[in-house]
């Protein structure tokens, strides 16, 4: 073997012993875990706007759902539009606004429903909606 190649496979073994060192390490670093929420209360609704194609009506909307927020019972508040990912049979996309929130116990929950702020939000903001569909779940 000469020495242009004894160096060219001293430097290809190298390489394959690190990315194998690296590679056999990573699944110390990087595992799938299953999530425990420190909120196990979990309220997510849907809102089907009358207006689909209204961005004014859509960021009204947005905007009432995030001053939910302020309900001190709400753990954590996600609000979203629909995203543009692959169309597929298992993808519902004709919503335009989601909330999540996390709350501590059912009972948080059902304080947000009675709050003075969530009743002013229907009050607002249920001429922008034509339907609301909620999935209420707990930790299993």
């Amino acid at each position: 073997m000469s020495t242009t190649n004894r160096r060219k496979f001293i430097a290809t073994a190298a390489t394959v012993v690190a990315g194998t060192a690296v590679a056999s390490a990573m699944p110390s670093i990087i595992k799938p875990t299953i999530m425990t929420n420190r909120y196990p209360i979990v309220h997510h609704a849907l809102f089907w706007l009358k207006n689909p194609n209204s961005k004014e009506d859509r960021d009204k909307l947005v905007a009432g759902v995030k001053s939910l927020g302020k309900i001190n019972v709400i753990k954590e508040l996600h609000v979203g539009v629909v995203a543009s990912t692959e169309k597929r049979d298992v993808v519902d996309n004709s919503w335009g606004v989601s909330e999540v929130m996390f709350f501590a116990s059912l009972e948080d929950q059902a304080a947000y429903q009675s709050h003075p702020i969530h009743q002013q939000f229907i009050k607002d903001h249920s001429h922008l909606w034509e339907k609301v569909i909620v999935y209420d779940a707990v930790d299993a």
